[in-house]
């Protein structure tokens, strides 16, 4: 992930000194969608391993929210 990120940071500051071709703009894109990805991932195995200490000494796990009820 190191990689990826000092990659897209390469891109950026190209893109601010003097411009993207259109390949390296469609490389950008898909760098941070993979990025993003992958922070999502940890984020959620991190959010999965958590767990709530009550008063009492017990533990309760973070539950996911049900985003698919409207």
């Amino acid at each position: 992930m190191e990689q990826l990120l000092k990659r897209i940071n390469e891109l950026a500051k190209k893109a601010k000194d003097e411009g993207l071709t259109p390949e390296e703009s469609e490389e950008r894109a898909r760098l941070r969608q993979e990025y993003l990805a992958r922070f999502r991932q940890n984020f959620a195995t991190m959010l999965d391993n958590t767990v709530i200490m009550q008063p009492d000494g017990t533990k309760t796990p973070v539950k996911r929210k049900d985003t698919t009820k409207h």
